[in-house]
């Protein structure tokens, strides 16, 4: 009489979670809002003139950091430093990124609710500070 050898794979729980993570991390990567991010990320890494202004905005951010604990920044050190917060707000490269990082954010607010709903417990809160939180 012929035996049959059936293998059976057990996934166990530490694998059901990594696959799971990873499928959920494809579906993540094929939605418009993560497609979107990956555009506006492309573009501002190419844009020199808003690298440029994101660059000089913190620069000059980080100078005046202990100037402005002490209240002492100047009239003209702050003009500057809202003339290039406006120059942010303004260049289209950098607000395409604003807006698609906080088009992901959502997604991913949203997403971790669907989570913490499932799992019985507050996702965000349990993987600490990021996108979902």
């Amino acid at each position: 009489m012929d035996t049959l050898l059936v293998e059976t794979q057990v996934e166990t729980k530490q694998e059901a979670v990594q696959r799971a993570a990873r499928d959920f991390a494809a579906a993540l990567a094929a939605t418009p809002q993560y497609e979107a991010f990956q555009r506006a990320a492309e573009a501002l890494e190419k844009d020199s003139r808003a690298n440029q202004i994101i660059s000089e905005y913190e620069n000059l951010q980080h100078s005046l950091y202990m100037m402005t604990m002490l209240g002492a920044v100047s009239p003209e050190d702050q003009a500057d430093l809202v003339g290039l917060k406006e120059a942010l707000r303004t260049n289209e490269t950098i607000a395409a990124y604003s807006q698609s990082q906080a088009d992901l954010a959502a997604l991913c607010q949203e997403a971790g609710g669907l989570l913490s709903q499932r799992i019985g417990i507050n996702f965000a809160a349990a993987c600490g500070k990021s996108c979902c939180g």
